[in-house]
């Protein structure tokens, strides 16, 4: 039995080190989780936003709305301790604006971050496609990947402020991205901004943005960002795409500070953003629908599914990590969504057990001395609640 228990472990580590995931081909896996993008969903949540009415600035409508997206990460699964309201005032306003911010953490990079992100206030009217179309594309990315690892963290924001001057998204940058020590690392900013198509057209073309704007620092790898963009589309939705420049939307704030940007905008151009008649009746919903499938399939690919991880895990959401990866003397566990009572085990390429530690109302992260332990190639497991968790250990 343990013969075949170490075969098996072997062939695991062997092929986990094989893999090529940042490889940008067909992945069915991918596909998979794409499929299961709901039309009925993004057409509801169309419905429900414009019944919220005109979220403009110290509204009631717009608190309203912000409970109502609150609400939808709550019932994905997202924990309220992932939820984080950003409030800030600017000049020309009393009230208090709030962006909306939740944070997946990913399973090897925990403190590097893919940002998806789209305005949830309007102007003038329900703002139905500017800018629910995009709200209900992260929404269905959200809910897609809550239970799904990824190895880089994952903040899905919804700001406020967009229609009076990116008021929102500026606020975020200044207080929150360069306001963190060190300065948050993002390895890219997503927006979806008006997605939503227009009634009666041919709406089978997506607008790819990229930064050609200074500082001209971020511009190839906005290039690069939108290339593999546009590659998803096409692997994972039935759209073409068109590439055009990123302008007067909630990235330019992370392009003005040299992060790195790309988005999303509608081909053919509603005629109603901005006035009192941006209602779903002259919207496309299979356009959203099919724009969500490809913000889908593209937020698998820059979040990078955790191949190393077992399909129990895959399914189950860990939601937690280990790290650094490789390591040198220390191993951290994020123990994410586990019960605190736990144990860890550090497995060799023979199946033998290196280490063995039982945690008892554990801290959200232990530490776990490797010091003594010779360079290689491990298995980490952990078990909690009749769940185990495995990931390939590299340690140097």
């Amino acid at each position: 039995m343990k013969n075949i228990f170490r075969f098996f472990l072997l062939v695991i580590l062997i092929s986990f080190s094989s893999q090529t995931i940042q490889g940008q081909v067909y992945n069915a896996n991918y596909a998979a989780v794409v499929n299961q993008c709901s039309n009925s969903n993004v057409l509801n949540n169309l419905t429900e936003y414009e019944a919220l009415g005109v979220k403009r600035r110290g509204t009631v409508a717009l608190d309203n709305t912000l409970t109502w997206l609150k609400n939808k990460y709550l019932s994905y699964g997202y924990t309220a301790s992932q939820i984080t309201e950003d409030s800030y005032t600017y000049t020309g306003s009393t009230a208090v604006c709030k962006n909306l911010v939740v944070t997946k953490i990913g399973t090897v990079y925990p403190n590097k971050f893919i940002i998806i992100d789209g305005h949830y206030d309007s102007l003038n009217g329900t703002g139905t496609n500017d800018n629910g179309s995009g709200l209900v594309c992260i929404l269905e990315v959200a809910r897609l990947l809550q239970n799904i690892p990824t190895q880089y963290s994952i903040k899905f924001i919804n700001f406020s402020g967009e229609e009076d001057g990116l008021f929102g998204s500026q606020h975020f940058v200044s207080a929150v991205v360069n306001a963190t020590t060190p300065k948050m690392d993002i390895k890219l900013v997503f927006n979806l901004d008006e997605v939503g198509g227009v009634a009666g057209l041919v709406n089978n073309t997506i607008t790819c943005e990229h930064d050609i704007s200074a500082p001209t620092t971020n511009n190839a790898a906005s290039d690069a960002v939108t290339n593999e963009l546009i590659t998803c589309v096409g692997l994972y939705s039935p759209l073409s795409t068109f590439l055009d420049r990123a302008y007067s939307s909630d990235y330019m704030p992370f392009q003005s500070n040299n992060e790195v940007i790309t988005g999303f905008f509608e081909k053919n151009e509603t005629t109603h953003k901005h006035t009192t008649t941006d209602f779903l009746i002259y919207m496309d919903p299979t356009y959203n629908y099919n724009v969500a499938k490809a913000a889908i399939g593209a937020m698998l690919h820059f979040a990078v599914v955790d191949t190393s991880l077992t399909n129990e895990e895959f399914k189950s959401g860990f939601q937690g990590s280990i790290y650094p990866n490789p390591a040198n003397d220390t191993l951290y566990v994020n123990c994410g969504k586990l019960d605190r009572n736990y144990s860890f085990k550090l497995i060799d390429l023979l199946g033998k057990t290196i280490i063995t530690k039982s945690f008892e109302m554990a801290s959200q992260n232990e530490a776990i001395s490797i010091s003594e332990i010779p360079k290689g190639v491990y298995l980490a497991v952990i078990e909690s609640d009749g769940n185990k968790y495995t990931k390939k250990i590299i340690i140097n």
